[in-house]
């Protein structure tokens, strides 16, 4: 058997890092490195400098060699490994190529071919890429030594234009440079034998590694569903979240950069009981940083057992080089450590996400980004970490108008052309039966989606799934289907349309990448989505209510407000913080003296689906009853913290189970607005009574909610992952009477769930605020614009119905 040139230059290019941390970033610089080592190896090696190759001087005894030739395949014409070529030029396109690798003879010498080098001395090989069992590999030509010399700094993305060979697209998936053509394939010999193992890499595989590359992609990944799974905006529970979880996210994608390992620092805080509200449950912190282990290992202390504690988390992301890129800062606090560590990664991913949205920004765009997220970004670094994502964008800029299908990979609109779900109205097949879903709802879909040609003349199915499932309200998902789904009641199903993704997200997804680049050059084209809501599972917090309390704390919530309605003959209601609308909802289905109803929530979503429940109702009610008591009825977006003139003097205000869902200082400044400049003549406000929460975590239900996994200690936590805070009885009073004393109403306390004057107290705990006088006693010290700020989302009007 011919013994061929050794490529061993190219195996070892990318194992000496450690001589040179600046090999992280080109690895070209070990090439010399080895070569000059070998050169000192003179009586074992024989070395080509030109032609970079490295050889036995003595051949390999006579006896081994007819045992290797026995063991190469005897087939010449075997079937053919597919891999993908990746060329230099813009004005070419990726494709599959087949490679023959079962011959007599050396696999690189076929890459070499395909390549167009002399042979195979002159192909460099990558390290792995993709998964950790993956031999996917990229294989490229090596530089001509003469050249060796101007590539021996540092890559600089700036001079990347002037070099017509630089391979943009492969560098991008390599995360480091590549020059002249490429060809990404999975072949490797087995571990010490002869025996030579490929598979086939597809287009399919390519534009996933592609995808894998964005902090949403690879969640997308991980879900298994492109068109559908969205990066979530909050991690709630372990138990709702479904997909990778938000750490490993991160320092998977952090292996994918080449970064090193993120490291997570545990803030432990104690708390500590607080003479009033409007102070955190922890104003007494105990701040222990810890580094973390290799591999992310996560470092905390407890210093008190005895404590009720709150943990908070610090992570810091740095370059190969050690050199520090990011580092957010503890700011929300969680009753658990793991929540602590879930949900800083998932603040870190989204920092990421929006920069990989416009990685073309100055250094002070990149900065507000990093305030805007509480993200420190030492900018310098961080974009010479991600130099390639500009390159890649500022390519694409130039070229994304050549081809239909050409790669768009810097996802400043996920789904360009969009057609609007939120302001269009579905067509929504089969009977509604049982609830709308809200927030907190974890819902199970089956859906498919198809890639629709202008016309409908063809589609190619996409992705299809017989079971997703997805919290409601989390983000888990794109907008259009939430917003779809909060419309819908199990055993529902719709179908609309949307425009075209980037291309990229399509071909990963298509298991007939030609078909589907043949569909898009063809025509335009869109995406069709068929969903069917199969299930709806209600949050923990309602289930316990449900389970403990007859009837539930919602319906003894709505039914204390009627009762207040009907004792003060209220004829205006304004509800802060409607959310879905289950009190307005209420307040029509039951005969009062209401004739002007209002709410106000800062969720459209939320608002949409109150919309369609309210319009449906009254529109019944009226056929019924045409002198109905309602009169007018208004949904408006925006916060209850902002003032509209529009709503001031209402009879009414109801504000249920809602201020625990902000900070406390906000929380704070809605008792403010609410007394001091809405001024209704009563406002109700109710929220959760933390001593109450010992006895609903001793329930069964609540223990079958933990987490198995879960090792830490049992704490009395919040009921609902989405408190900011929850008072204690003196907490909830002090305020309540302060504000009272402050705009002139007397206050009574009240609540639902639980026997007055019998510990701990209620459930649920009740002010009742009354004006003391009928002229409001304003706070000339608050802002009170009198232009509209509240968006009319949606109205009904008697008068003109």
């Amino acid at each position: 058997m011919q013994q061929k040139s050794c490529s061993l230059v190219s195996h070892l290019s990318f194992q000496v890092r450690s001589l040179d941390a600046r090999i992280e970033s080109n690895p070209f610089l070990s090439i010399p490195l080895i070569l000059r080592a070998a050169v000192r190896l003179s009586e074992l090696l024989v070395v080509s400098e030109e032609d970079l190759w490295i050889r036995r001087r003595n051949p390999y005894p006579s006896n081994a060699m007819p045992e290797l030739a026995n063991q190469q395949s005897d087939v010449t014409n075997g079937p053919l490994t597919e891999a993908v070529y990746i060329p230099f030029s813009l004005n070419k396109d990726v494709r599959t190529i087949g490679m023959n690798l079962s011959f007599k003879g050396y696999y690189l010498d076929v890459i070499a071919k395909e390549l167009g080098v002399l042979n195979a001395s002159k192909v460099l090989i990558s390290r792995t890429i993709g998964k950790a069992s993956s031999e996917s590999r990229l294989y490229f030509s090596a530089l001509e030594t003469r050249n060796f010399n101007s590539k021996l700094e540092l890559y600089n993305a700036e001079e990347s234009d002037s070099d017509r060979s630089f391979n943009i697209y492969a560098s991008y998936l390599l995360g480091q440079p590549v020059y002249g053509n490429a060809i990404l394939a999975s072949v490797a010999y087995t571990w010490r034998g002869a025996e030579l193992f490929n598979e086939d890499v597809s287009l399919r595989s390519y534009f996933r590694m592609l995808v894998a590359r964005m902090p949403d992609g690879l969640f997308k990944l991980s879900r298994e569903a492109l068109f559908v799974a969205d990066l979530p905006r909050l991690f709630t529970t372990k138990t709702n979240w479904r997909g990778s979880l938000p750490r490993d996210l991160l320092c998977a994608f952090c292996r994918q950069h080449r970064l090193s390992e993120p490291v997570f620092n545990v803030v432990c805080n104690s708390d500590q009981d607080l003479p009033g509200p409007c102070k955190s449950l922890a104003n007494e912190k105990s701040i222990m940083g810890f580094t973390s282990k290799p591999g992310g290992d996560v470092a905390t202390f407890i210093p008190n057992q005895n404590e009720v504690q709150s943990f908070s988390c610090e992570i810091k992301v740095f370059s190969k080089n050690r050199n520090l890129i990011l580092e957010s800062s503890p700011v929300d606090n969680f009753m658990k450590q793991g929540d602590a560590v879930q949900n800083a990664s998932l603040k870190v991913l989204s920092f990421l996400n929006l920069y990989f949205k416009q990685p073309c920004i100055s250094l002070e765009e990149l900065s507000l980004l990093g305030v805007k997220c509480n993200i420190n970004c030492h900018s310098t670094c961080f974009l010479k970490e991600f130099s390639l994502c500009q390159v890649m964008h500022k390519v694409q800029q130039q070229s994304h108008l050549l081809r239909g299908h050409k790669l768009n990979l810097n996802h400043v609109n996920p789904y360009n052309g969009l057609i609007s779900v939120e302001n269009k109205q579905l067509s929504i097949q089969g009977t509604a039966c049982g609830s709308l879903p809200s927030n907190g709802y974890l819902v199970s879909i089956s859906y498919s989606v198809f890639l629709v040609s202008e016309g409908k003349k063809k589609q190619e199915i996409l992705e299809k799934s017989d079971e997703f499932e997805f919290e409601i309200g989390s983000g888990a998902v794109i907008s259009c289907i939430e917003t779809a789904i909060l419309q819908m009641t199990a055993g529902q199903s719709v179908c609309f349309y949307m425009g075209m993704p980037q291309s990229e997200v399509v071909l990963a997804a298509s298991m007939n990448s030609e078909k589907v680049l043949s569909l898009l050059s063809s025509t335009p084209c869109c995406l069709e989505f068929s969903i069917t809501l199969l299930r709806l599972t209600e949050p923990f917090e309602d289930r316990m209510e449900q389970a403990l309390f007859s009837p539930p704390l919602s319906k003894q919530r709505v039914e204390f407000a009627l009762q207040c309605i009907k004792e003060f003959s209220a004829t205006s209601l304004i509800d802060f913080g409607c959310g879905s609308g289950s009190l307005l909802e209420s307040l029509v289905d039951t005969p009062s003296s209401l004739e002007n109803i209002v709410g106000i929530d800062i969720s459209q979503k939320g608002l949409i689906r109150a919309a369609k429940v309210l319009n449906t109702k009254l529109e019944k009610l009226e056929a019924v009853m045409p002198r109905s008591m309602i009169k007018l009825a208004v949904l408006y977006e925006g916060s209850i913290t902002a003032f509209d003139s529009r709503l001031s003097g209402y009879d009414i205000g109801t504000c249920l189970e809602v201020i625990e869902h902000m900070e406390e200082d906000q929380a704070c400044l809605f008792g403010d607005i609410a007394l001091g400049l809405f001024c209704p003549r009563v406002l109700v406000v109710s929220t959760p009574n933390y001593e109450y929460n010992v006895i609903l975590q001793k329930s069964n239900l609540a223990n079958q909610e933990e987490d198995p996994d879960d090792k830490e200690p049992l704490l009395c936590k919040f009921r609902n992952h989405d408190h900011k805070f929850e008072w204690t009885r003196e907490q909830f009073n002090h305020w309540a009477s302060g504000l009272a004393l402050k705009y002139n109403y007397s206050v009574e306390f009240d609540g639902v769930g639980g026997i007055q004057g019998v510990e701990p107290g209620f459930a649920s705990q009740i002010a009742v605020f009354k004006r003391n006088q009928q002229d409001p006693l304003r706070d000339s010290g608050l802002s009170a614009e009198t232009e509209n700020q509240y968006k009319t989302l949606w109205k009904w009007d008697a008068s003109v119905s």
